[in-house]
């Protein structure tokens, strides 16, 4: 397999630590390397990985080319603008068939966290199996935990079991749903939540977006001209309409194959995810740097650049860096994204 992590979002639901050129995968979030850093040693100790590819923009790329290692500087695939997840991946596999026409590329978030090695070289070994064998789209789904709102959910048929590999044919994508359909969802036990995870034959992607992406893989077709020449494809990008791959192909298709995790996983989308993976106090506080509870619990306190003190107060996220503070409820975490917004809109750069 020919690996290809996504490392070009911003991770905004991390604001302040997360900013436009310190976004959240180049983030020690939990543990003593970057989100990135841990993702590419994860695949480098995977035997079937022939090789790795990071697919990011071109403001964090010479940041990327600088802080990770093992990775070569000419397998660093830089979109020229960003454009949703769909055409990201047709770049990189552009790329991949120009190498080798029957790989199979996997596609991975770079800022997930994952535990249990061995169990997830598994899964990856089954998806790639499957991928081979059935000529179909392969995604990896996680098995629900509780009833998310947070997440896309992928239904499979539990009767079409692929014998040992733990894999079933998909019988329908869905987007993140409210907390009553989440919770049938669970109860029905053939729902997994989707972790955004993507495994199949190179060749397999173009004739799927041949028949469900026909104008995107026409520009692809186009770009690949443009790059087996060393022409400049920029004008070409610029037409291509921003999609996301879950949107634009995995809902359409028929030939999509699900296999269940073994793993430990968690998206870390946000602060509260945070609180819910790192080591407590007794009073089931979070205390990351030089901080202080006093009187509450349930609180995450992110402070690495001077002493901070909550006191009488629970469930709440304080997050202090050099140049900003924010203090917002843990179930208000998800209306960070609107404050981003609100910056943006307020042309408050500086703080971005």
């Amino acid at each position: 397999m020919y690996c290809v992590i996504m490392a070009g979002g911003r991770g905004t639901r991390f604001w302040p630590a997360s900013r436009k050129n310190n976004p959240k995968q180049l983030l020690n979030i939990v543990g003593k390397t970057t989100m990135l850093q841990m993702t590419v040693d994860r695949f480098q100790k995977m035997k079937n990985v022939e090789d790795i590819f990071i697919v990011t923009s071109k403001d964090l790329a010479p940041k990327i080319k600088k802080m990770i290692n093992g990775i070569k500087s000419e397998n660093i695939i830089i979109e020229p603008s960003g454009k949703n997840t769909a055409p990201a991946i047709g770049l990189a596999a552009l790329r991949i068939k120009s190498i080798r026409k029957d790989a199979v590329m996997g596609v991975f978030p770079a800022d997930h966290l994952v535990i249990g090695a061995q169990k997830f070289a598994k899964t990856v070994r089954s998806a790639i199996q499957i991928s081979n064998k059935s000529n179909g789209l392969v995604t990896i789904g996680i098995e629900p935990k509780f009833a998310s709102t947070g997440y896309g959910y992928i239904q499979f048929d539990p009767d079409s079991a692929l014998d040992y590999l733990a894999g079933f044919k998909v019988k329908t994508f869905a987007e993140k749903p409210h907390k009553k359909l989440a919770e049938r969802f669970v109860s029905s036990g053939d729902f997994l939540w989707n972790g955004g995870m993507f495994i199949w034959k190179v060749s397999t992607f173009f004739n799927e977006l041949e028949t469900h992406m026909e104008e995107f893989n026409s520009q692809l077709k186009k770009i690949e001209k443009k790059i087996d020449s060393n022409q400049d494809f920029n004008h070409i990008w610029k037409k291509i309409q921003p999609e996301s791959i879950d949107y634009g192909l995995m809902e359409k298709s028929d030939n999509i194959y699900v296999v269940k995790s073994e793993f430990e996983w968690n998206d870390l989308g946000s602060w509260d995810a945070i609180f819910d993976v790192s080591p407590k106090t007794k009073d089931k506080n979070v205390i990351r740097g030089n901080g202080l509870v006093m009187d509450g619990k349930n609180n995450l306190i992110e402070s690495n650049n001077h002493f901070t003190a909550v006191v009488g107060v629970d469930n709440i996220v304080v997050v202090n860096t050099p140049d900003a503070t924010l203090v917002i409820p843990r179930d208000k975490v998800e209306n960070i994204k609107e404050l981003v917004a609100y910056l943006e809109k307020n042309k408050k750069s500086e703080l971005l």
